[in-house]
């Protein structure tokens, strides 16, 4: 397989920014908005850069408050649902936060990530009217999630398609927000070399939040200590390597490259 065949997923997750409370520390609502808000500036900016198009998970209160940026978005990349809210969810929110971006984005919204990425209802979701849900990370995250035993790659639940973020084979050395921030990024490179040569794709994700400065919330060090222009840095540095290793596409291309080689 070439390079160009190969896919790369770059997601958003574009969500108020509500982490501090996580850790005991209250922010106010247009603090928590404006914050997402002023780091999507610098990920569009990056994204620019490298030509990617990439998929936005978008809660629908935030997308409420910055209608005109999210057609912005849209009008490059694909935009799908992140629930309603961040901090709160019910199943009603599925088709509610996908008509709700709809109307907002003018484009179809076919896919869906749970905020912490907790287990989604399948049958909920297809009857919501999704094509795909983004919420797996087969990893083992602790106090988050142990999904040691979940497939790595896309599937098929209840007539409806998974895309889980991508892990390496083996070790399932996770390739996310956390690791890139964390990790050496020779270390991540090497892992993304691995997935992409055994899977064809690569599925990663991260947060428009992380691309502002953080010092002043009460977070742990593996939040916050790289942040902002460092955390924009490490990004770049990611991008660039990865627009040499493939193609840049969003969820649902993928998707509908595989529908199309089925046939």
């Amino acid at each position: 397989m070439t390079d160009q065949q190969r896919k790369i997923l770059i997601s958003v997750e574009v969500e108020e920014f509500d982490i501090p409370e996580e850790f005991g520390q209250q922010v106010n609502l247009q603090e928590k908005l404006e914050i997402s808000r002023s780091g999507l500036q610098a990920t569009l900016t990056l994204f620019d850069k490298y030509e990617v198009s990439a998929t936005f998970f978008i809660t629908a209160y935030w997308a409420q408050h910055y209608p005109e940026l999210v057609r912005k978005i849209a009008a490059r990349h694909e935009i799908a649902s992140h629930a309603y809210y961040h901090n709160t969810f019910t199943d009603a929110d599925l088709e509610g936060s996908r008509l709700a971006l709809q109307e907002i984005c003018g484009q179809p919204v076919r896919g869906f990530r749970m905020p912490l990425r907790r287990k989604v209802n399948i049958s909920a979701l297809k009857n919501a009217g999704y094509l795909y849900d983004a919420s797996l990370n087969p990893t083992w995250l602790p106090g988050r999630f142990n999904n040691w035993r979940q497939p790595r790659t896309v599937f098929r639940e209840n007539d409806t398609w998974v895309i889980p973020s991508s892990v390496s084979p083996h070790i399932r050395f996770p390739l996310f927000w956390l690791s890139v921030k964390n990790i050496p990024l020779w270390i991540t490179k090497h892992f993304s070399r691995r997935v992409l040569q055994k899977d064809s794709y690569l599925s990663f994700y991260f947060h428009p939040w992380e691309m502002a400065n953080m010092d002043a919330y009460a977070l742990p060090a593996y939040v916050k200590r790289v942040s902002g222009k460092k955390m924009e840095k490490k990004l770049d540095g990611f991008l660039r390597f990865l627009q040499k290793q493939g193609t840049f596409c969003t969820h649902t291309d993928l998707l509908q490259s595989r529908m199309a080689t089925a046939l």
